[in-house]
Parts: structure tokens; C-alpha cells; sequence
């Protein structure tokens, strides 16, 4: 049976996720932080108040007037990127240089940083108000992506706090992505692994590779 790039990648993170759990490389305040966004934001969806799109939904949802709003960090997005969309991270880098901070970005090197290529990361404090700046109108209809859904989730839970009440999320994110699903994508890597970095991505090319071989005997 032909291994699947997809189940890879799937692999990859839940090996990164039993990390961060084990290692609490943001800290176990920020952890109950994201649990209780992604608990609300499932309310939300459940409730109709969010609505959700799968990736091959989205470019129809896109042509009825959803401006796809794009929360990943800006080292995945310059990998790949859906034309046209609007770029507000919800995380960004770290770069407090204190000597904890020190210590945990050197653990999250060695357990995700060097798995993955994730770099350490904070909540971005200004996300609402830099979408608020780019999209004034909170009627305005928005379509909230990520990589696999997760930090999309929170992004939208967040931003119907701010009072944005036309909001869709890209259930499963753009790791559930195929070819064709978006019109015109621009990087230099294929949307659905642009989340794949480090060591983690060096064998995810390896394995391509050997499945084009594969094709060609």
C-alpha cells in the first residue's frame, strides 16, 4: 500500500502535539487560552453563528462575496498562498530574549522547532485590530483559513467577539486542500503542505520522490 503524503503530514503533527502537551512551550495559561477559543468557536459553529466551508466550497463561497482571510504565520505563507487573500497572523514570532523565554524557545527547538520548522510563537495582540484596519465593514463577509482548522477556529471566535458577525472557517484548513480547489495559488510549495517544515520536510520529499518513481516503473 502506497503511503500517503496526507497521512505523513498527519503524523508529523500529532508527534508535534504530544510535544507541546508534554513540554508546555507556551505555558499552561496560554494553553487553557487556546482550549477555551477552540471550545467557543465550536459553539459558534455548531450554532450557525460561524459557518463552515470545506476547501472545495470555498472558491464558490469566495465568487458570493467571502474575502478569504488567511491567519498563518508569514514563514507558511510565503510557501503558499491563495491569490487574492488577506494575510492577518494570529500568531506571531516570540521575540522576548529573556532568559525563561530563552529556555523554552531552546525546548521547543529540540521537541517541535526542528520536527516541524514551527518557530515559537505568541498570540498576535493587535489580530482584531489589524483586521479591523484592513476590513472596517463587520458586516463584511469573511472566510477564515489556516492550516489544518485549529488556529482558524480561534481566529474567527476572536474576531466575533470584535463584532464581525458574516464569518465562515475552512474546516480542516488548507491541509484538506487538492488540486483545483483554489483558482490561482502563488509560492513556490503546494498549498496543502505549506505547514511542513524542518526535518519533517525533507522526508515528505523524499517520499514524493519515491512515489514518482514509483509511477514511472
Amino acid at each position: 500500500m502506497a503511503i500517503q503524503p496526507n497521512h505523513f503530514y498527519a503524523s508529523a503533527l500529532k508527534h508535534a502535539d504530544q510535544n507541546k502537551q508534554l513540554i508546555f512551550t507556551t505555558g499552561k495559561t496560554k494553553s487553557l487560552q487556546i482550549n477555551a477559543k477552540a471550545s467557543n468557536a465550536r459553539q459558534l459553529i455548531q450554532s450557525g453563528a460561524i459557518q463552515p466551508f470545506t476547501p472545495k466550497e470555498a472558491a464558490a463561497a469566495m465568487k458570493e462575496g467571502f474575502m478569504l482571510l488567511d491567519i498563518r504565520p508569514i514563514w507558511e505563507t510565503e510557501k503558499a498562498r491563495v491569490k487574492g487573500s488577506l494575510h492577518v497572523p494570529l500568531f506571531v514570532e516570540d521575540r522576548d530574549y529573556s532568559a525563561i523565554t530563552l529556555l523554552k524557545k531552546w525546548v521547543h527547538f529540540g521537541y517541535i522547532g526542528l520536527w516541524t520548522g514551527q518557530k515559537f510563537t505568541m498570540f498576535n495582540p493587535n489580530f482584531v485590530r489589524q483586521v479591523e484596519a484592513a476590513v472596517p465593514d463587520k458586516e463584511s463577509k469573511l472566510l477564515v483559513a489556516c492550516g489544518e482548522g485549529l488556529r482558524s477556529m480561534m481566529a474567527a471566535s476572536k474576531l466575533y467577539e470584535g463584532g464581525y458577525r458574516n464569518l465562515g472557517w475552512l474546516a480542516g484548513g488548507f491541509n484538506r486542500a487538492i488540486e483545483g480547489d483554489f483558482p490561482e495559488i502563488e509560492g513556490k510549495e503546494k498549498l496543502q503542505y505549506a505547514t511542513i517544515g524542518g526535518v519533517s520536510y525533507y522526508f515528505l520529499r523524499l517520499l514524493l520522490l519515491l512515489q514518482a518513481v514509483g509511477k514511472s516503473d
